[in-house]
């Protein structure tokens, strides 16, 4: 019998569903004859849009000044290197224009949230446990895992991309929804990554928010954006998270159980991370920096191609090679400043023996380990087992990269 690795061989690195290409040759026929307005990608225009229906002075509740001018001069810079660098296609332009709008509203209903609860944004909240580690470096696993430990909290997908509460709370349906209509769109996505309306899941929605530029560059070649991006502080970005993740608490009624959080980002920004969460605990999970750039472009590339005709895959391979280094650095560089508690793991011995790992984190980090809390964590190994990212297949030397086999 034919293992996992011969039953799915690396795809074409620039494959993509058949209705991408159906939706962005209408989308384009809609727009020469006159049926649908062409989108913008004009700023002004943009915050006409998504301003229907607010006050006009709504976003300045629960944030600095600085906060607020910050999220609009990211609006203008990203908008201006969508139009000059990125090379969108039809759907891509629609995607990228109903996205910024999204955010805007988003950034706009988090401002009357906080002027009518402002004191959701200020909610006491446990000391967080904060995963750090690579994107594909195995912080996914390790961050559900510990997510699975009834003592503690995590976020779900829905609440991720849709920030602000709802009463009934309707999310998980939108995010059913919006997954719905993204795997149609990409039928690979669930093989790079597990996905769930209500599963628990990173909080890369709540950057993307504050338009921090993790997300943005996984979709869209936009270099100008994102090496501006990587040189400001983030930290009016981090103040935003924070502010999402103590109204979700409140929210939620967890804020008394310590939050499990994890985004890849968190390892090119941890000084910002550990300033904004200076009593969390830390656990970081390493991967072999090879393997971890060869599956980070395999994934920026499935994304991009979605949204524009024009991906060269030795450029992703040569930006994530820059992409990797500049994390790992950023993060050990920060890690040396931090007296708090810390456990660093490897991929190589969490897959080894993924309990033995679980028991030194918590040893490190003080925390105990229930029979309850390791029940749910078996279970949650078993159910993986059969997880569709398992067939994640690609070839590095697709990329320009090094090729030590066909790597997962």
């Amino acid at each position: 019998m034919s293992d996992m690795r011969d039953a799915h061989p690396p795809r074409d690195p620039l494959a993509r569903g058949r209705l991408a290409d159906r939706a962005s040759d209408a989308l384009a026929a809609a727009w020469r004859r006159g049926w649908l307005p062409y989108p913008t990608l004009d700023p002004d225009a943009l915050w006409a849009k998504a301003r229907r229906g607010f006050p006009t002075d709504c976003e300045n509740f629960g944030r600095s000044a600085a906060d607020v001018a910050d999220f609009a001069e990211r609006v203008r810079r990203l908008t201006a290197a969508l139009e000059e660098e990125a090379r969108l296609n039809p759907l891509g332009r629609a995607m990228a224009h109903g996205q910024i709008v999204r955010i805007m509203r988003q950034h706009l209903a988090l401002g009357r949230l906080w002027r009518d609860r402002p004191e959701m944004a200020r909610t006491p909240m446990a000391p967080p446990i904060i995963v750090v580690g690579q994107m594909r470096s195995g912080t996914t696993r390790l961050h559900r895992l510990l997510a699975a430990d009834p003592a503690l909290s995590a976020t779900r997908f829905c609440d991720s991309w849709s920030p602000v509460p709802q009463t009934p709370d309707l999310r998980p349906l939108m995010g059913g929804v919006m997954l719905w209509i993204a795997r149609r769109l990409d039928p690979w996505i669930d093989s790079l990554h597990p996905f769930g309306a209500a599963r628990v899941d990173e909080e890369l929605g709540w950057l993307t928010t504050a338009l921090l530029h993790p997300a943005l560059e996984a979709q869209w070649r936009i270099p100008s954006f994102s090496a501006w991006s990587e040189a400001r502080d983030p930290a009016p970005c981090y103040r935003e998270f924070a502010r999402i993740l103590a109204s979700d608490a409140a929210h939620r009624g967890n804020a008394d159980r310590p939050r499990v959080l994890k985004v890849p980002q968190f390892s090119e920004d941890l000084a910002a991370v550990m300033a904004t969460f200076p009593d969390a605990r830390i656990v970081t999970i390493d991967r072999a920096r090879r393997d971890v750039t060869a599956s980070a472009a395999s994934l920026v590339a499935n994304q991009m191609i979605v949204q524009s005709d024009h991906v060269d895959p030795a450029w992703i391979g040569a930006e994530w090679t820059r992409k990797v280094a500049l994390r790992e650095a950023r993060m050990e560089a920060a890690l040396q400043h931090w007296d708090g508690p810390l456990v660093r793991l490897s991929f190589a011995e969490f897959n080894a023996d993924w309990r033995a790992a679980i028991g030194r984190c918590y040893d490190g980090l003080g925390l105990s380990l229930s029979a309850r809390a390791e029940a749910a964590m078996a279970a949650r190994m078993k159910r993986a087992r059969h997880s569709p990212h398992r067939r994640h297949r690609y070839d590095p030397a697709d990329f320009g990269l090094p090729r030590a086999g066909t790597a997962r």
